[in-house]
């Protein structure tokens, strides 16, 4: 398992982004709209670290003989978004005084499904979905805020980097409520 992504919510994607660009490298992967309807959006960054893995990347690696194997831990990417006023990300937003914050931890784990199941059996969360939401080459589902740590998980299992915007606008749309 590993850190996949960062999630922000903020007032200024652009600003926050740049912020991303400039302090610590990371360059634009892609951005997009997401549209609730009603007149309400939510403006999406998705950055990537300055390292990348390449392609098929294992997580571990061979070591020499007589040592542990050693993981690979890159830098996660980074997800930035806004809302315009009454949306989700808005709402969110609004209710951290307008500044926002880091909404969630997306760790990358090897399934999604396995990893809902064990995590429901252990008690350690619930899930905002009943099942895991899927577009090809990804899955992913979020947690409901952890009760030990106030923090929401998101669990993804890729086989490339990105995002998907259907997936990215469901995920949102699970968290509608929760502040």
């Amino acid at each position: 398992m590993r850190l996949d992504h960062i999630a922000y919510r903020v007032a200024d994607r652009n600003r926050t982004a740049r912020f991303f660009r400039e302090a610590f490298g990371y360059k634009v992967q892609q951005e997009f709209t997401i549209d609730f309807g009603d007149s309400q959006t939510a403006q999406c960054i998705a950055l990537e670290p300055p390292e990348k893995a390449l392609r098929d990347t294992p997580w571990i690696g061979l070591s020499p003989p007589g040592f542990e194997a050693s993981a690979f831990h890159l830098a996660p990417e980074v997800f930035v978004s806004d809302g315009s006023p009454g949306s989700i990300v808005g709402d969110w937003v609004a209710a951290r005084g307008g500044v926002g914050g880091i909404h969630h931890l997306a760790y990358q784990v090897q399934s999604v499904e396995e990893t809902m199941r064990l995590w429901m059996e252990k008690g350690y969360a619930e899930f905002t979905s009943d099942a895991p939401l899927r577009c090809p080459g990804l899955t992913q589902v979020f947690t409901r805020p952890s009760e030990l740590t106030g923090v929401i998980y998101e669990f993804i299992e890729r086989g490339e980097f990105g995002f998907c915007k259907d997936n990215v606008r469901a995920l949102m749309e699970s968290t509608r409520g929760i502040r």
